[in-house]
């Protein structure tokens, strides 16, 4: 499981024009599912998104997690983060999980950040998204649960 995450003061997702989810100061989160993964690998990925401190202390320093600065998640799937362009120019998602199995454990990795008390707006799974935001920092983290980065 691969996540992007970025820091935001706000994010929001619409499909087809009508607004699905819109967040304030937190994360707007990629989340993308390879072949094989399960829910140790959401486990890891909530658990270190949760564990972030990313968020500016008193002093300045990127010292507080989501939870000590307020914010909100916006989780939005993205297959494309599997995509591998090593013999080429263009993707090859072979090694992006199935729709299906992908989608149970991107609502698995959703529930589990609500059941640690966050808010969390969603993207459509599947769907062609509009995404805003605006990146405060810029502040951008990569996790993978397999931990190659």
């Amino acid at each position: 499981m691969r996540a992007v995450i970025q820091r935001v003061s706000s994010a929001s997702v619409s499909v087809d024009g009508e607004l699905k989810g819109k967040i304030g100061l937190g994360y707007l989160v990629y989340l993308g599912v390879g072949r094989g993964d399960g829910e140790t690998d959401v486990d890891y990925i909530t658990r270190k998104i949760a564990g972030l401190r990313v968020f500016p202390d008193a002093d300045g320093k990127m010292n507080l997690s989501l939870h000590q600065a307020g914010g909100e998640i916006l989780l939005v799937s993205q297959f494309t983060l599997y995509g591998d362009v090593r013999r080429g120019n263009r993707p090859a998602f072979d090694a992006a999980e199935l729709p299906q199995a992908a989608s149970i454990l991107y609502a698995s990795a959703s529930s589990r950040l609500r059941q640690m008390g966050f808010r969390v707006a969603e993207g459509v799974f599947q769907a062609d998204m509009r995404i805003e935001s605006v990146n405060q920092g810029p502040v951008t983290i990569l996790l993978e649960s397999a931990r190659l980065f």
